[in-house]
């Protein structure tokens, strides 16, 4: 149930994630400075989060996307931060934005590696007698 619910998550928030970034890429103002580098990462990385989440979905050992997803948000966002810091183009808006992708992937990450263990201490262990 537990990788259910954070396919559902994924795709659904992959979703959001594209018709944000494509509003923004079509020209939508969205209020504050757009750095738009990262524009383009978080709309790609929609598409990414929903082919991520039909893989939760259809895959048990679906892990390693949700990893993969939150560490790489997690190095984007340790790069902005620092561009930020030194004055560059990007605005407080992005960072929050980018730490609340980064946060939703470690919970998703997070939830599937909880709702495995509990998977592996349901199952019965086989052992030589079994054979």
């Amino acid at each position: 149930m537990t990788r259910r619910i954070a396919a559902v998550a994924a795709v659904l928030f992959g979703v959001v994630t594209l018709v944000a970034g494509g509003r923004v890429l079509l020209g939508g103002d969205p209020g504050y400075l757009v750095f738009r580098p990262l524009v383009l990462f978080n709309t790609a990385m929609g598409a990414v989060y929903v082919l991520a989440g039909i893989l939760i979905w259809r895959t048990p050992a679906a892990v390693r996307p949700a990893a993969a997803i939150a560490l790489l948000n997690g190095v984007v966002l340790a790069g902005i931060v620092a561009l930020r810091l030194a004055g560059g183009p990007v605005a407080g808006e992005s960072v929050a934005a980018m730490t609340f992708r980064t946060a939703v992937w470690a919970a998703i990450w997070g939830a599937l590696v909880w709702g495995g263990r509990r998977s592996a201490a349901r199952r019965p262990v086989s052992g030589p007698e079994d054979s």
